[in-house]
């Protein structure tokens, strides 16, 4: 089952994203709450602040914290106009990080309703592909979703 968990984050984040950085904000996000999540029950059960940490909670949260900063350094240098682009390599790694921290502190299903974007891109594009390869015809005019919406107009668009 973790490496479902883990391969399936990795190509929802990678289907997600694309040169307009759709991915880097959903998983900040989700590295955040991953990183809390083990924290909250070691936080409420102790008294003294130099005791919080519980055994392995604290690499989980130094990894989450990793993540979200990197994440938001990120976000900076790709705001318009982009210097930096994040490609399959950055988008797979960041997914599998994902999959692999919510594997660690055993919150597969916080990871797949907190990461509800990457689940809908990738359900669109399963659609979309099963639709073609059965009948031949196609659900969406593009696949994976984020693409119809900026076609669409935003705020890019005048």
């Amino acid at each position: 089952m973790s490496y479902f968990v883990i391969v399936g984050t990795s190509n929802a984040v990678n289907l997600t994203d694309g040169l307009d950085g759709l991915a880097i904000m959903p998983a900040v996000m989700v590295a955040a709450a991953l990183g809390y999540s083990p924290m909250s029950p070691a936080i409420s059960n102790s008294r003294l602040i130099c005791r919080f940490l519980h055994p392995g909670v604290g690499e989980a949260l130094i990894f989450s914290a990793t993540l979200v900063g990197a994440g938001l350094g990120f976000l900076w240098f790709n705001a318009y106009p982009a210097q930096v682009f994040m490609g399959d390599v950055g988008a797979l790694a960041i997914g599998a990080s994902l999959g692999t921290l919510a594997v660690i502190v055993r919150q597969e299903i916080v990871l797949f309703v907190m990461g509800g974007v990457f689940v809908l891109e990738t359900v669109s594009v399963m659609l979309q592909v099963a639709s073609f390869k059965l009948t031949g015809k196609r659900i969406f005019r593009m696949a994976p979703i984020h693409h119809i919406l900026s076609s669409r107009g935003g705020r890019n668009r005048r």
